[in-house]
Formats: structure tokens, sequence, C-alpha cells
């Protein structure tokens, strides 16, 4: 990697994580779906991600910049799934065709799980738990089962969580050069 360059995985973290939060705060059924959540689905999780995936194709990081521009696109899909309807725009999305498009984001994501084995530990639990975070919500959306939905939401605040971490953990160790935050080194 170019030292030249900042390194743009905290902010695309920190946009995944906050968001990943909020909407599974939402899952879980303490408040409703708001602008606030719409929000930051576009600005944070959306176009942060985007712009961090923008710069890992700078610095040469295809694994960096395929997971953030996707999953910063990702955001931006949801949250027009959510609104264009409510513009008339289009016809709402049943829960079964929602359980396709989640699956399909559970398999893109187990195969990037498997891009994350020569990174730390804390980087391949944020995927591997996406993965079946993914799972988990296409379940749901294919069942109608509330109590699935419920327990997805939890691992999804947990997510968002070892995404925030990671985030804080790389900027301190970075500041400091040292280990503040452990995330369990990379193989070498």
């Amino acid at each position: 990697m170019n030292p030249a360059f900042a390194n743009p995985a905290p902010l695309g973290l920190m946009g995944f994580g906050m968001t990943t939060v909020l909407l599974n705060i939402h899952n879980a059924g303490f408040f409703p779906i708001s602008a606030m959540i719409l929000a930051m689905g576009l600005c944070y999780g959306g176009l942060a991600q985007i712009i961090a995936g923008i710069m890992e194709y700078r610095r040469g990081n295809t694994f960096g910049m395929t997971a953030f521009l996707s999953y910063g696109l990702f955001w931006w899909s949801l949250v027009l799934t959510l609104i264009l309807p409510k513009m008339g725009l289009a016809e709402p999305t049943p829960m079964g065709y929602m359980g396709c498009y989640l699956l399909m984001w559970g398999i893109f994501t187990l195969f990037m799980t498997l891009g994350t084995l020569q990174y730390n530990k804390v980087k391949q639990l944020i995927f591997a738990s996406l993965t079946l975070l993914f799972v988990l919500l296409a379940i749901r959306d294919f069942t109608g089962n509330e109590l699935i939905g419920l327990i997805a939401a939890y691992e999804g605040i947990a997510v968002g969580s070892l995404a925030i971490y990671l985030a804080m953990a790389t900027i301190l160790n970075e500041q400091f050069g040292r280990t503040v935050l452990p995330i369990g080194e990379a193989k070498s």
C-alpha cells in the first residue's frame, strides 16, 4: 500500500457499523423506521462506504474496493427499495422477494468472508457474522418468523458494533503506533 494515502477502511467501517446498528435497533422493535435511518443509509452507510471503496481502488486494494463499494451500494439499494413505493415510483417489494435479495447478499458475503482469511480476526468475525445476518434476514422474509427476525436484529447490532470496534481500533492503533485495541493480527 502507498503510505501517501490515508487508510479509508475506518471511514467505511464506521459508515457500515453505525448504520447497521441503527437499522437493527429498529428491527429489534425499539423505534419505527424514519428519515434518520434512511438518511444514514444514503449518507453514511452508502456514500461514506462508496468514497472508502474509491479510495481503496486508488490504494490498489481489490478486496477493500469491492467490499466498500458493494455494501455502500447495498445501502442505497435498500433505501430505494423502501422509498420508491412511497414516492409512487414502484410497487412495494413482497417479503419473499426481499428474502431473495437478502439471500443474494448473504452468498456474496460468504465469498467475501473467504477473502478475509488472511486478514485480522475481527475482520473475519465481521464478515462471518454479516453472512449469518443476511441468511437470518432472508429466512425471516421467506418464513415471516418474527423470532428469527428478532434474533437477526440483535445479531445485526453485534455485527455493526464489531465494525465500529475495528474502525476505532484501526484509527487508535495507527495514531499511537502500537496496539491500543487488539484486533487479532493478520496471518503472515
